[in-house]
C-alpha cells in the first residue's frame, strides 16, 4: 500500500508540473525557448503573442521555476531552467514537430 500512496503523490507531482504544457502559448513559448535563449521582442515576434500576453505567460513559467531571465540593460532574455524541461521538449519535438522541420 505504502507503494500505492507514494505513486499518488508522484501523479500529482507530474500533473503539476505537466500543466504548463497544457496552454499552447505556453508550449510555442518553451518550443522556442528550447532552442536557446530568446529576448522578449524575439520570443513575440516568433510566436505573434502581444506583450502584455507574452508577460503573463512568461511571468507563470518563471514563478514554477521552469525558465529564468537575464537582464542586459533594458532588455530581459529567457531561458530554460529546468532540465526535465528540455527532456520533455526534446520528447515532445520527436513526437510531434520532427517531420514538420524536415519538410
Amino acid at each position: 500500500m505504502q507503494e500505492l500512496g507514494e505513486m499518488q503523490k508522484k501523479a500529482e507531482e507530474v500533473a503539476e508540473f505537466m500543466k504548463c504544457f497544457a496552454n499552447p502559448h505556453r508550449l510555442i513559448i518553451l518550443c522556442h525557448l528550447a532552442q536557446g535563449e530568446k529576448s522578449v521582442s524575439t520570443l513575440m515576434e516568433l510566436t505573434g503573442i502581444a506583450q502584455t500576453s507574452m508577460s503573463q505567460h512568461l511571468s507563470k513559467l518563471k514563478s514554477e521555476n521552469l525558465i529564468e531571465y537575464r537582464r542586459d540593460h533594458r532588455t530581459l532574455y529567457y531561458s530554460i531552467s529546468d532540465p526535465n524541461v528540455m527532456t520533455v521538449m526534446n520528447s515532445l519535438y520527436e513526437i510531434y514537430c520532427k517531420e514538420i522541420t524536415r519538410t
